[in-house]
């Protein structure tokens, strides 16, 4: 998960190095995520790469639903629907309100939600009406899985093994210090079926659902997207 400290420096609107900007972008794209830990800290276990890599292979191969609360933004909350051959679709509201749409390693963040991302990096930007239902397209650095992908670097944490709606779940801890996502995956269906993280002081809890169910994910229609150099040129300070 990218920090969200309202300090850290970002590229100026103005930047014309567009191998920046897409790093950048990427980054912001995963800020509406609950938790994507780099597995920070304690090294990792045998045990805890093999359970996530069994989830993440589920959360690949079936579709799902997700809903909670995010730290990406205060006093926000979001929910997500994932089916392996429609994409993607990701809805944040609270104060912060936008959407973000992915397949096929292309992601369409809604101009509203990425510039409030910006501006929680120090980049004040103005969304002009004309833009306010357009979505910014970017490649997806590691595929449209970055929503919702486990870092294969945690570590299984025994203790923290419950119950979670019947089913018991196996923990594994990803970071630690003010950075940690933990992981609970069904024992014996191997999917990811809850996530609590902690950011930088705020925290967030989603639930994942609705395995193999049928989902309606439609992408944005090409008139309403632009790509990030057009979005980076018609912003205003």
């Amino acid at each position: 998960m990218v920090p969200t400290d309202p300090k850290e420096t970002v590229p100026p609107m103005h930047m014309k190095n567009s191998t920046v900007w897409s790093v950048f972008l990427s980054a912001v794209l995963t800020a509406t995520l609950a938790g994507c830990g780099d597995g920070s800290g304690a090294k990792p276990d045998a045990d805890a790469v093999a359970a996530a890599k069994a989830a993440n292979t589920k959360m690949q191969t079936e579709s799902f639903h997700s809903s909670g609360t995010t730290t990406a933004f205060a006093g926000g909350k979001q929910e997500m629907w994932s089916d392996p051959v429609q994409g993607l679709h990701v809805e944040v509201t609270g104060a912060t309100l936008g959407d973000v749409y992915c397949k096929d390693g292309t992601a369409y963040t809604s101009a509203d939600l990425f510039a409030a991302a910006l501006r929680q990096r120090g980049q004040q930007v103005t969304v002009p009406a004309e833009l306010r239902s357009a979505y910014v397209t970017t490649k997806a650095e590691g595929g449209c899985a970055m929503y919702f992908k486990i870092a294969e670097t945690g570590r299984r944490a025994k203790g923290k093994d419950r119950t979670v709606a019947g089913r018991q779940a196996g923990a594994v801890q990803v970071g630690d210090g003010k950075t940690e996502d933990v992981y609970f995956i069904d024992d014996a269906e191997q999917r990811l079926l809850l996530l609590e993280s902690r950011r930088d002081g705020r925290t967030s809890t989603t639930t994942y659902d609705s395995f193999g169910e049928r989902f309606t994910i439609s992408m944005p229609a090409a008139e309403r997207t632009l790509t990030m150099d057009a979005f980076r040129y018609r912003v205003t300070k």
